[in-house]
């Protein structure tokens, strides 16, 4: 498969929390490179340093040390470089989690152009993306369904229109097939692998689910806080 551009450089990150004898140290001197069209798996031990990984790259947490770089634009060299995080990561990442957390008094539609709302789309352009995603995914003839009435799986399709809705080109998953069997979490991931390709993106995602290993370009391994293979 040809790769695209380079959509996360980290250089030399850590992360501790704490100090003294308290201190831990979650990441230690991390370099990883991620470019479109890659769909990546952190791998490790509960406590490896994969979900605080995952938080620095989507600009959730703040890194002790070293730089972090997305789609190009250079976001964290010591400091964060940009005032108004919200707005980086609604416009650069898309976030899918283990739970889908929607939004339960909202139906499929409206839980996927919420997130267009927020950046600005007209409502008319916000629910035309909405129902477009939908239908991408094989979910819209759901559309008008509130979470409750879904399937696990069309669930997380849902959550994953949502976190597609205003194209991010970084898509952070945390643990997105764990709550399914193995044949939908094999579509979710088919799927997943499909989006990066087309829409030039690149997934990065958490996971212990041995039964999707093969659905990753690479598996990248972090033991106490340490990239042990990549």
């Amino acid at each position: 498969m040809a790769l695209g551009d380079t959509l996360i450089e980290v250089t030399g990150v850590a992360k501790h929390f704490g100090e003294g004898e308290t201190r831990v140290d979650a990441l230690r001197a991390v370099d990883l490179t991620v470019r479109a069209g890659e769909v990546i798996a952190l791998l490790g031990p509960s406590g490896s340093g994969k979900t605080t990984l995952l938080n620095v790259i989507g600009c959730i947490l703040a890194p002790s040390a070293g730089r972090v770089v997305l789609d190009g634009e250079p976001v964290f060299d010591g400091k964060w470089l940009r005032r108004d995080l919200r707005r980086l990561r609604l416009d650069k990442i898309g976030f899918i989690f283990q739970s889908h957390n929607l939004l339960p008094f909202l139906t499929a539609q409206e839980n996927v152009s919420v997130v267009l709302d927020l950046a600005g789309w007209p409502p008319d352009e916000g629910r035309a993306r909405a129902r477009e995603l939908l239908d991408y995914l094989e979910v819209g003839h759901r559309a008008m369904v509130k979470p409750a009435l879904l399937s696990g799986g069309e669930a997380q399709r849902v959550a994953i229109a949502r976190a597609l809705a205003n194209r991010p080109r970084i898509i952070l998953a945390d643990e997105p097939t764990a709550a399914l069997d193995g044949a939908r979490a094999g579509l979710v991931m088919d799927l997943m692998r499909r989006l990066a390709v087309e829409q030039e993106a690149c997934i990065v995602t958490v996971t212990h689910d041995e039964k999707i290993f093969d659905r990753f370009d690479r598996l990248i391994h972090l033991r106490d806080g340490h990239l042990v293979s990549a």
